[in-house]
């Protein structure tokens, strides 16, 4: 197999650390509780992790409003144990991943303190403000019709302070860093260079398709104004600002990366932010996140990944549950499809992400109206990982920051590492059937005509390896006789190891080993 950067055959663990482990007694989940997760990680098989922000902050936004970009969080721990954490993980041949906001800070943060002070200070301009529309009262219409995410509400404060409105595309809480200003830029590459230097592998980057903007400031077209400006922010300016970026990357060793969150609902679009290879390594795809559970709808969406990535060279990911949205155990309904998908997720092109939990096919816990605290609503995917059975599953409370996600009795690491036949074992074959197959880490991807209703199948193929996989969407049993070779792994166990009947059961996904690796 030929030599791959480290991120196109790596599998991304995500792990959002309030809801990990709690080792200090207060019900929030720690570094040190991640560092003692790392052996659930290296025995399940993963490559890599990706944590969801420890920075210094206030918290409005649990982390995504960040107040010192080098610094951690108390609640969280300190320097030293994410240092101590970078380097276990390396022991076990894990990568680090942080998560960097570079889109907005917090209004604490003293950059922002500094800005709204006067509107001569030095850092004024590292944040965008503007006076409202020529001839209207101080205060009373925002510069432009931009409407923040999660409300129907301005994507602008104003502040009596200097008498200017400041822009925000989230909470007001989270005021919008201006990457106009060279000075600005530089002090975020510093950031950069700072986890660098203590070893960090990558960066996630959240909404950094927003970090360069018109600076017109333009209204939103009439047809689009009822939505949040986030996903219609698409710039020129954000390019070459990526270019920069990844120019600080490279002068580092060992393939540093960046994984881009660009929530762009358009393929073609989210790709153009890799570049030639010179803008980011990675580009979340999330329309999976949105896509129903039928063949033909999926078979769509890996037609549109294979189609755009291929025309420029570039390498896909895939997703199917994150902290922003509902896992895909509550949004399909069932465990047999979470089992489908899971296998569907760890043999499609390219590089899978997968969510702290769905590895134990957890659901989004029912979160009652006086436990939210989630601005955007996201409580339910955010609930606790369950690790044993025990009423605080293995943490040091019963009752942590939110409610534990349903049936945790048995949906628990201790007790499914137990059970052969549980999702934790599941995610355990497909990841070593991965490592194992160059087909499965590289090969190129076809889909296969001619299958019954119901019926998703392809193939993953490279020289001398192959595999082929199909996926029974139905609730039926579903005949494919043109297909041969071992049951390598089923997502309901059931004839691994065995030669392929030429049935699936209702519900069932399997990857095919054939004989040869160029005959079916």
């Amino acid at each position: 197999m030929p030599e791959l950067p480290w991120w196109k055959t790596a599998v991304v663990y995500q792990i959002y650390p309030r809801s990990f482990l709690d080792t200090n007694g207060d019900g929030i989940g720690d570094l040190q509780g991640v560092r003692q997760g790392l052996d659930h990680l290296a025995w399940l098989g993963v490559d890599a992790l990706w944590l969801s922000p420890v920075f210094r902050s206030p918290m409005a936004d649990f982390g995504y409003d960040v107040s010192d970009y080098c610094d951690v969080d108390p609640v969280f721990g300190d320097l030293a144990v994410l240092d101590a954490l970078i380097a276990d993980a390396h022991d076990r041949d894990l990568r680090v991943i942080l998560d960097w906001v570079p889109n907005h800070s917090s209004d604490q943060h003293p950059w922002f303190v500094a800005s709204r002070s006067s509107r001569t200070d030095p850092k004024r301009d590292w944040y965008i403000w503007r006076d409202g529309p020529e001839g209207t009262e101080p205060g009373t219409v925002p510069p432009n019709n931009w409407v923040r995410s999660w409300s129907d509400q301005p994507a602008w404060t104003y502040d009596d302070t200097t008498g200017q409105w400041y822009l925000h595309l989230f909470l007001s809480e989270q005021p919008d860093l201006n990457w106009a200003n060279p000075e600005l830029e530089e002090a975020m590459h510093d950031v950069l260079r700072f986890w660098l230097d203590r070893g960090v592998d990558g960066f996630r980057m959240d909404v950094i398709h927003c970090i360069g903007k018109d600076p017109a400031l333009p209204d939103d077209p009439p047809d689009l104004a009822a939505l949040s400006h986030v996903p219609l922010n698409d710039r020129p300016e954000t390019h070459e600002l990526l270019k920069r970026i990844h120019a600080v990357l490279a002068t580092y060793p060992g393939e540093r990366m960046s994984v881009g969150e660009v929530y762009l609902l358009d393929t073609h679009r989210v790709v153009s932010y890799l570049g030639d290879g010179d803008q980011l390594s990675l580009s979340f795809n999330f329309m999976p996140l949105f896509t129903p559970w039928r063949p033909d709808k999926w078979r769509r969406q890996i037609e549109i990944v294979e189609q755009e990535h291929n025309a420029i060279g570039a390498w896909p990911t895939w997703v199917l549950s994150n902290h922003d949205n509902q896992r895909h155990r509550t949004r399909y309904g069932s465990d047999s499809r979470a089992r489908a998908a899971a296998l569907m997720l760890l043999t499609l092109r390219g590089t899978p992400f997968l969510f702290a939990g769905e590895e134990l096919g957890l659901a989004d816990a029912d979160i009652p109206a006086d436990r939210v605290v989630d601005p955007g609503g996201r409580d339910g995917c955010r609930a606790p990982i369950p690790w044993d059975a025990s009423p605080s599953h293995g943490w040091p409370v019963d009752d942590p920051w939110l409610p534990w996600p349903p049936d945790a009795d048995t949906h628990n690491a201790f007790a499914e590492q137990a059970e052969p036949g549980s999702m934790l074992h599941l995610y355990r074959r497909l990841l070593t059937a991965r490592r194992r197959s160059p087909a499965l880490v590289s090969g190129d991807l076809r889909l296969l005509d001619g299958m019954p209703d119901g019926v998703l199948g392809y193939e993953r193929s490279t020289t001398g390896d192959r595999r082929v996989v199909l996926i029974n969407f139905a609730d039926r049993e579903a005949a494919v006789p043109h297909h041969a070779g071992e049951v390598e792994v089923s997502n309901d166990g059931t004839g691994e190891g065995r030669a392929f009947t030429g049935t699936l059961d209702a519900g069932q996904a399997v990857i095919l080993h054939p004989a040869s690796p160029d005959v079916a």
